[in-house]
């Protein structure tokens, strides 16, 4: 169900928006580049179920899949990279310290449309290599403040070009755990915590997502096979003209061995331990890493100040949530 502004004012024509998606997209790359150290590679747009490659991501979502022609071969359209990323960093013989970027499309049909959620996903993909001592949650840290180095110096550039603009990206992190955000605001439901935090420090990110909290619910839900529950979160944007926290990335710092088989041991996920993804991490076969993925048309709707994700990113849009739309000025694509 789309949500309606208080208020809203597009301040941009359909052809200046296509040149500002542009605009962000080339210079966000360009500076996630070379503040992470990252090359960009190819990535494919399905893969082999058998592989284990294919991202779980909270359990429940079903994968779209298709067979391919005389083969007969099954296979699923990726729902994420995160397994994918650390086998070609392993493939590619990546050094400590660099890592690879890619562009992700997904297609998540159990996703319920509205204003920042669609049913097609685009978003920037990445991971590099570290060591056993990077493994800790100042580490973590260090990346969440290049990421959003990255975007102030993309939306510094955006308002070269338009100076009408008025999104700033306060680039001093508030870092919080998910249990100390549900000790601040016990009453409240996940997403209602990130808003109350959000809307006051404007640029978050929210640690360990995937363990059970002290009131017996997790945060949110992860894969167990891929972020390490405890160095991992996700990083929120404020949006004034939605007035509500805006996730642009969930990332982490990606299982060992220890982390891979308690968490499927907590999620009751232990078949997966056989499959060749998890059997290289078992028997330590892919290098240590750390990566995540960066929503590609949340960061433009929120440095364009669109209050629909349709503005940035062709996709379907039911039929009465792009009439309510137009008559507020936004054109879904």
């Amino acid at each position: 169900m789309i949500t309606i502004p208080r208020k809203y004012q597009n301040k941009l024509t359909l052809k200046e928006t296509e040149i500002a998606i542009k605009l962000i997209k080339d210079n966000f790359e360009r500076f996630l580049s070379l503040n992470l150290d990252l090359i960009r590679v190819s990535a494919p747009l399905f893969v082999d179920p058998s592989t284990g490659l294919n991202d779980n991501l909270n359990g429940i979502e079903k994968p779209v899949g298709f067979t391919a022609g005389k083969h007969n071969q099954e296979l699923e359209i990726v729902q994420s990279l995160a397994k994918w990323k650390r086998n070609a960093l392993s493939k590619y013989g990546f050094l400590n310290g660099y890592g690879l970027y890619t562009d992700m499309n997904a297609i998540r049909p159990d996703e319920e449309v509205d204003n920042l959620h669609s049913i097609y996903v685009d978003q920037w993909d990445w991971e590099k290599v570290i060591e056993a001592n990077n493994r800790n949650c100042d580490y973590l840290k260090s990346i969440v403040n290049k990421i959003i180095f990255s975007l102030y110096q993309t939306n510094e550039e955006l308002k070269i070009k338009f100076p009408n603009l008025d999104f700033k990206i306060n680039k001093d992190v508030f870092y919080i755990t998910s249990e100390e955000l549900l000790q601040m605001y016990p009453n409240l439901s996940p997403k209602e915590r990130e808003n109350e935090i959000c809307k006051n420090k404007k640029t978050v990110f929210i640690i360990g997502i995937g363990h059970n909290l002290s009131n017996g619910e997790p945060h949110d839900g992860r894969s167990p096979d891929y972020d390490d529950w405890n160095l991992n979160g996700d990083i929120l944007l404020w949006s004034d003209v939605l007035e509500t926290a805006v996730e642009v990335s969930s990332m982490g710092i990606r299982v060992d061995k220890n982390s891979l088989l308690t968490q499927t041991q907590i999620s009751n996920t232990n078949e997966r331990l056989i499959l060749p993804y998890h059997q290289d991490i078992i028997n330590d076969n892919l290098p240590l890493t750390i990566g995540g993925g960066i929503g590609q048309s949340r960061i433009c709707l929120l440095l364009l100040e669109k209050m629909h994700v349709g503005e940035v990113q062709s996709s379907y849009w039911p039929n009465e949530d792009k009439e309510i739309a137009e008559k507020l000025g936004a054109h879904l694509l």
